[in-house]
């Protein structure tokens, strides 16, 4: 099998790497950024910081800090006038997955048009769009490196996938220090997701050697620091090793997929407007435990690397202690059930078929070892509620 492989151009990886932001735009030949971020990094005063970078690096940014979580296609509206109306050059995306899955949208839809349901999965977007640039904050979504974007119809409600080339950053830049502020809560959930994303790298049916190599020393780092990150976050060696981590696992599951728990996951967020990595955590075990008997040396492989297994295991001990692994860690990490969270119970079983459906839709279940129906999705929907 031929595996096609696609990474950014340009990573800045490392302490202090945001300083480096103006000269890789400048040497790009860009000059005019649009700036995308979130009302919190707005209020911090973080993009302003960056914003005077820019400025000091003889850029001309401005700033557009009217991002939401899950961004949707009305969202996008005020930003493709910013864009427009600032005639811009490049776009960077600057905080989570949310801001960067943002920019990716605006740097398509701002040379193409349209409406982003045009562009949804399995439709592969090549180009042309604007060079995007991704400035992650948290340690998880990994979509510095991937080429996907995720956008919420705000008609229907759907969580649309959209993938391809064009959303792909020209360039990464990784810096350490702006995870350092990240509360217990979103330290837990993006961890996860990025956990996320390299297990179901790693089993997908489109897994290759390169994305593998990247997925198990994605699951070892996590193994080894995400509970320190979550209890200690002032602890900068964990905090390094996990914010490399979600950018392994991001660019992992970019060249293979992801699978069963992300395709379950967003729906959830769409209509219960869960955040993406507590959507996961919600998931993880019980998909692991559906689909584990259709690839038990794969999932061996990730609990051996996880650290919830050793050589001395067979492959099915070590699976099943992999999901005994991935259990304990969500109680230690607090994550609650869907109810626990306070979604209501006759409002998750109405709307269970739809998820169902909107989930094999997004085509993710089908890379997975085992690919569910119909009927076995929704019976994994009301497993896992409380």
């Amino acid at each position: 099998m031929v595996a096609s492989l696609s990474l950014p151009r340009i990573m800045r990886v490392g302490r202090g790497a945001t300083d480096e932001l103006g000269d890789v735009i400048t040497g790009l030949g860009l000059s005019r950024p649009l700036l995308v971020t979130d009302a919190y990094l707005a209020g911090t005063g973080a993009a302003e910081h960056l914003s005077a970078t820019l400025k000091n690096a003889g850029l001309y940014p401005r700033l557009f800090s009217e991002t939401v979580p899950d961004p949707t296609t009305d969202s996008l509206i005020a930003g493709l006038k910013a864009l427009h109306d600032h005639e811009a050059d490049v776009v960077i995306g600057f905080g989570g997955g949310s801001p960067m899955d943002t920019a990716k949208a605006l740097a398509l839809l701002g040379l193409q048009g349209g409406h982003m349901r045009d562009y949804k999965a399995p439709r592969i977007n090549l180009g042309p769009a604007l060079p995007v640039i991704a400035v992650p904050t948290t340690a998880g979504s990994g979509s510095e490196a991937t080429q996907f974007t995720v956008i919420t119809d705000s008609t229907t409600d759907e969580k649309m996938l959209c993938q391809g080339p064009a959303f792909l950053p020209l360039a990464a830049v990784v810096d350490v220090e702006l995870t350092m502020s990240m509360p217990p809560r979103l330290t837990a959930d993006t961890g996860i997701d990025a956990l996320t994303h390299a297990v179901e790298a790693y089993v997908s049916r489109k897994a290759n050697s390169f994305s593998d190599s990247l997925a198990l020393a994605a699951i070892g780092t996590i193994g080894r620091h995400l509970r320190r990150a979550y209890t200690d976050g002032g602890n900068a060696q964990a905090r390094e090793a996990m914010m490399l981590a979600a950018t392994q696992a991001g660019i992992a599951f970019s060249n293979s997929s992801v699978a069963l728990v992300h395709g379950m996951s967003r729906p959830i967020g769409a209509h219960f407007h869960v955040a993406h990595g507590l959507s996961n955590a919600m998931l993880f075990p019980a998909v692991t435990a559906f689909s584990a008997h259709g690839a038990p040396d794969r999932y061996a492989d990730c609990a051996r690397a996880l650290g919830a297994a050793t050589a001395a295991d067979s492959d099915n001990a070590a699976t099943d202690k992999l999901v005994d692994a991935l259990r304990s860690l969500c109680r230690d990490l607090k994550v609650p059930t869907p109810r626990d969270h306070g979604i209501d119970q006759n409002t998750w079983t109405r709307l269970t078929p739809l998820m169902a459906e909107q989930a094999l839709a997004s085509g993710s279940p089908a890379n997975n070892p085992v690919v569910p129906t119909t009927d076995q999705i929704q019976d994994l929907y009301s497993r896992i509620y409380a």
